[in-house]
């Protein structure tokens, strides 16, 4: 099949299970890629589920698609496998890349490949890594074998977002090139910072097990003593009621000035973040970590785990990347904790500085382009992909 590219104006596919979830990664990240990709001039489209009501305005370029009978929690969609089918034998499809995995909508994108011929990436998102693939249930140990991986038998190219995701690439033993290309932020404006008698250390994100706030109230017990002036604010939604058990934790630790919320979106998610003095992060695993991006954003330095390839937060002197476990983050937020508040204002404008240099979304969009054209039309291969 005749292959055409942007310049073409042939259509790029992007496949995600959904974008109902403001809040999270994807439904950010993923969008704000399409957006960025066609202001550098390429055809679009997004394919997703109607999983959930989108709780934000969907973009023009977005088309869902109901599900089908079967587990609701494998999204099953007879419709979107027969409208990428469609749209690949009408030849209006020049390539497919597909987000994220372990669902029905990140195996229809590689049979479509494999049946028409069409360039194929594929974008983990964390799902590759080893706690994402011990995490779960034993329906894992199926469907991988059986449904997912060889779906991924079709893929031209991996889409990593950091170092990290490309070993978990290359750990389950895909040898396809692998292009690392971290995700963009959207800088805000700057909100003035109130300095109050009350200082605040802020967790924001989903309220999930691998996030690590089963260390971090652990740590906060021996914390809470030695900064009086301090406060932890936990702000997220709840994942299947694990905050019940957080907060019962946090009884049982007789934890003092903590706060848990729940989450916020748009102008108040961002003025929480310029508010806070010190953003943490103290997960198990990520693959790239878009809220340790976006405090850095807002101008709060982070303390994030090595969970989360945030290794360069200390390269560009905007906060601290640390072991994972609770000794860990009681040394390191003991000693963040003891700067100034002007110290910690001038660390989180140093990691605003950083994001808005290297994480705009023009600079991540021009290298997936670039990425796109090279596995269409070969040539010179970019520096940040890697085949070895």
């Amino acid at each position: 099949m005749a292959v055409g590219f942007v310049d073409d104006m042939s259509l790029l596919v992007h496949i995600v299970p959904s974008i109902s979830e403001e809040a999270s990664g994807p439904s950010y990240s993923v969008v704000r890629l399409c957006e960025s990709l066609i202001d550098q001039g390429s055809p679009v489209m997004l394919a997703g589920l109607d999983y959930a009501p989108v709780r934000f305005h969907a973009p023009t370029f977005y088309r869902s698609f109901p599900l089908g009978p079967g587990p609701r929690r494998l999204g099953r969609s007879p419709d979107m496998s027969r409208w990428l089918d469609c749209q690949a034998l009408a030849g209006e499809v020049s390539l497919l890349h597909c987000h994220s995995l372990w669902m029905m909508p990140n195996v229809y994108p590689g049979r479509t490949a494999r049946r028409y011929e069409i360039p194929y990436v594929v974008s983990p998102r964390g799902t590759l890594s080893p706690w994402a693939f011990s995490s779960g249930t034993p329906v894992k140990g199926i469907f991988w074998p059986l449904v997912q991986r060889p779906a991924l038998s079709a893929v031209t190219c991996f889409h990593a977002t950091a170092q990290s995701e490309y070993e978990d690439i290359r750990r389950m033993g895909f040898r396809q090139p692998v292009a690392i290309i971290p995700n963009g932020i959207d800088v805000p404006r700057l909100y003035e910072r109130s300095y109050a008698d009350t200082r605040t250390l802020l967790f924001l994100g989903r309220i999930h097990p691998k996030k690590g706030l089963d260390m971090l109230l652990p740590a906060w017990r021996d914390l809470q003593s030695r900064h009086p002036e301090w406060r932890l604010q936990i702000v997220g939604a709840d994942n299947s009621g694990y905050l019940k058990q957080l907060i019962t934790l946090a009884s049982e630790l007789a934890l003092e000035r903590v706060e848990f919320s729940g989450p916020l979106y748009g102008a108040d998610k961002w003025r929480a973040f310029a508010q806070a003095d010190l953003f943490v992060l103290p997960t198990y695993s990520e693959n790239f970590g878009l809220v340790v991006a976006e405090a850095l954003a807002a101008g709060t330095p982070a303390v994030v785990t090595h969970g989360a390839p945030w290794q360069a937060l200390e390269t560009h002197g905007s906060g601290w990347w640390i072991e994972i476990g609770v000794d860990p983050l009681v040394s390191c937020l003991d000693t963040a904790m003891n700067h100034s508040p002007d110290t910690l204002a001038e660390l989180g404008l140093r990691g605003r500085s950083w994001m808005a240099r290297d994480f705009s979304w023009a600079r991540i969009s021009f290298q997936m382009v670039e990425t796109y054209r090279w596995i269409l039309h070969g040539g010179r291969r970019p520096s940040w992909i890697l085949e070895d």
